[in-house]
């Protein structure tokens, strides 16, 4: 018996709907996101134990089919029924419920799964990332990769920039390497890649403070009409190429990444693990961005994390980005051996001002950011700043 064997009586489930302005918008190929609005879920036991999770859709669906009208639907009218009132015999058995019969719709059982998470460590007494490394030894994930470093190293995501050209994002690049971030990704798209991605790494090289650089096209190429273009990102010797074909595409991404010289990384098309079992099956690309959002919460997370270790995929842990909350269960994954790449997991005030955050994360000057080891985020005094910002919603 351990932690992952606690009992857990749901005595009631709240939702929370908050905004966070961002300090400047954030442009992908598929939308752009100035507030970030999100879903908080708190799951309370009889116990007066209190869990909090994250469920960060955007408003539209350009990520991916989920939106936040869609999971605030979708926890309310069929995840919180499943859990209100209900006794669980340990976390699994819990988590378990919030799948059968539950067909997609993983932001949104991502929320409440993570929530649920949260709730174990408050009742027990043990901080995240600790009873991850339980739950991956009960997984058969071998030793040396149940170890977590207790900290993340910080790559900045920079997002198409409006109004401007890529003079601006190399002074963006720059000033962010300076600030410790340990690599840089640019968004790309059709029309806005090779000449960013040589701004940035001739401004990185010309300040003598040259990092890792990667692009990552959020599946806006099709295979068929732009290989010139993924061509010519090839030629410029990046680390990987994230996602360049749309995520249904999984035929076209399994042959591109034979047809490029530079590694294509997965992230929309992992989707869970089937799709991951997939991708190894047919040799598909070898470095994946697992992100706890995408691929339903923690537990499918530890499946995948699994996986690749076993097959000897480099990981890293992305976000969408979450607020603080969501990003709690975030950078424990990423703190842990099997993630070899610098994730885009970011401080808070990279994205929203100075104590906006729901919960603040702070980055050091070597551009890592600490696991926090709280017994659950009810320790932080989230309920008073989501009591303060947010809004109940269920």
């Amino acid at each position: 018996m351990g932690p992952l064997d606690t009992s857990i009586e749901v005595a009631g489930c709240r939702l929370y709907e908050v905004a966070l302005p961002l300090r400047e918008p954030f442009r992908i190929s598929g939308g752009t996101l100035r507030t970030r609005r999100s879903l908080i879920v708190e799951l309370a036991d009889r116990t007066g134990a209190v869990g909090y999770g994250e469920s960060a859709p955007f408003e539209a669906p350009f990520y991916s089919e989920e939106t936040l009208a869609t999971v605030q639907a979708c926890i309310v009218q069929h995840l919180f029924p499943r859990m209100e009132g209900k006794s669980f015999t340990t976390l699994e058995t819990a988590a378990r419920a919030l799948e059968q019969g539950v067909r997609g719709n993983r932001m949104a059982r991502a929320g409440v799964e993570t929530a649920l998470w949260d709730l174990v460590c408050a009742k027990a007494g043990v901080p995240l990332r600790s009873l991850l490394a339980v739950a991956m030894e009960r997984l058969g994930v071998r030793a040396p990769m149940r170890e977590s470093r207790g900290y993340v190293e910080s790559g900045v995501a920079l997002g198409i920039p409006e109004g401007s050209g890529p003079e601006r994002l190399a002074a963006d690049a720059v000033a962010a390497i300076r600030a410790g971030y340990r690599r840089v990704k640019l968004k790309v798209m059709p029309g806005w890649d090779v000449a960013p991605v040589r701004a940035v790494r001739e401004a990185a090289r010309g300040a003598g403070c040259e990092v890792p650089l990667w692009a990552d096209g959020n599946g806006a190429y099709a295979r068929e009409s732009d290989m010139d273009a993924l061509r010519a990102l090839d030629r410029e010797h990046l680390v990987m190429i994230e996602q360049p074909l749309p995520p249904e595409d999984v035929a076209g991404t399994l042959k591109l990444a034979r047809e490029l010289d530079t590694p294509v990384c997965i992230d929309e098309s992992l989707s869970d693990d089937r799709a991951a079992q997939l991708f190894v099956e047919h040799r598909g690309p070898r470095i994946w961005n697992l992100k706890v959002q995408r691929v339903g919460g923690l537990w499918e997370s530890l499946r995948i994390y699994r996986r690749a270790i076993e097959a000897g995929v480099r990981l890293w842990a992305g976000s969408m980005p979450e607020t603080g909350v969501g990003l709690h269960a975030v950078l424990c994954v990423a703190s842990f051996a099997g993630c070899v790449y610098p994730t885009d997991a970011e401080p808070s005030e990279r994205w929203y001002a100075p104590g906006a955050d729901l919960v603040e994360w702070r980055m050091d000057g070597e551009g890592k950011i600490g696991v926090k080891d709280v017994a659950g985020l009810a320790e932080l005094g989230l309920r008073n700043t989501l009591e303060r910002v947010g809004k109940v919603v269920a």
